[in-house]
């Protein structure tokens, strides 16, 4: 309980520290950056668990809020560039596990793992059923997501010249209370419903599921109240800087830097796509990078929210990159006759 109360402490106070000196995005930075540091310096900090996940249902519902007849009528219109998202993952793959496998050193399910740009948690689940290092998954992740979502802003900011001021969502006291009560059950039951079915990211893609359906009968029209959304922030700050409690000096020199160098590699893969789908015309520079940059679902629904981006166009691709990197792994396991927990293999 007290590494709990003191982690929320340390996440705070860089909440403050990052409002004060008026940084961008203080809610997510702020608690990522403290928790990061501290526990790089040791300190025993402790993750938030079923918070952090409920944290996310919020954004599934964000996300499938988006998702109204409009953004349906224009799926057509998106197809051209969604047609580049398997190909982007094949490269992906095609770069990534020679480059953990024979340049890095890990054995071939660790490697296609930490190359598959999936969710933490997701990659995780497969790598330990296929006998990958848990950890270094973990480690190479977090690496990838905590860049991503560290250089985007500035990307955004510095490059297309975006600022992050858009509005989050309306107060809680402007929206109607039915409708609050219909997000909160929507939340708890795609979140619940997609565990019970084994929905892999279901914090996410459970309520995004549910709430699309109910955005596309008209039974929501607004996103989940501005305090939500700062809430979810916060938590999944706290989430990414606690993945680093307990990280030794060899974690850092093989798993980390292996994790930070690959960021360089997926760099060059998403300019190198990105350019492409913008000059064909088939994507605006901001919503393009912000389709194919490899960072978390979560972290870039923030991302694209203050940015002003269009959500649903973005929602497509990165569900498009999910599905096929989570299909992709059974067939993996399967092709490779990697080994499973207690050395079987995958039938």
């Amino acid at each position: 309980m007290a590494h709990w109360l003191g982690t929320l402490a340390i996440a705070g106070a860089g909440t403050l520290f990052f409002w004060s000196l008026s940084l961008p995005l203080p809610f997510l930075f702020g608690p990522m950056t403290a928790c990061l540091l501290a526990a790089l310096l040791g300190a025993p900090l402790k993750g938030v668990g079923p918070i952090s996940k409920g944290a996310r249902t919020i954004l599934g519902v964000a996300v499938g809020a988006s998702i109204t007849p409009e953004v349906v009528h224009q799926i057509p219109n998106m197809m051209a560039s969604v047609m580049f998202v398997p190909l982007y993952v094949a490269v992906i793959g095609l770069v990534g596990v020679p480059y953990f496998h024979r340049i890095c050193g890990f054995d071939l399910p660790t490697s296609y793992y930490a190359a598959m740009p999936g969710g933490l948690q997701d990659m995780v689940v497969f790598g330990q059923e296929a006998g990958a290092d848990v950890r270094a998954l973990s480690l190479i992740h977090a690496t990838r997501v905590l860049i991503i979502v560290t250089i985007a802003p500035i990307v955004l900011t510095q490059l297309f010249d975006r600022p992050l001021i858009q509005p989050i969502g309306a107060p809680a006291a402007d929206l109607p209370v039915v409708e609050l009560a219909v997000m909160v059950a929507a939340a708890l039951i795609g979140w619940k419903g997609g565990e019970r079915i084994g929905l892999f990211g279901a914090s996410i893609l459970g309520p995004m599921i549910v709430t699309a359906v109910l955005s596309l009968s008209g039974v929501i029209e607004h996103r989940p109240p501005r305090e939500a959304i700062v809430a979810a922030q916060y938590f999944i700050g706290i989430g990414i800087g606690v993945g680093y409690v307990g990280v030794t000096l060899l974690e850092i020199r093989k798993d980390v830097l292996a994790g930070i160098a690959f960021v360089g590699i997926l760099a060059v893969l998403t300019v190198m796509v990105t350019e492409i789908v913008v000059v064909l015309g088939f994507a605006n520079p901001v919503e393009g990078f912000l389709s194919f940059a490899p960072g978390g679902q979560a972290e870039m629904t923030v991302l694209a929210i203050v940015a002003g981006a269009d959500l649903g166009f973005i929602v497509v691709h990165h569900l498009t990159r999910i599905v096929l990197v989570i299909l992709g792994a059974p067939i993996f396991a399967a092709f490779f006759k990697v080994r499973g927990r207690g050395g079987d293999t995958p039938g």
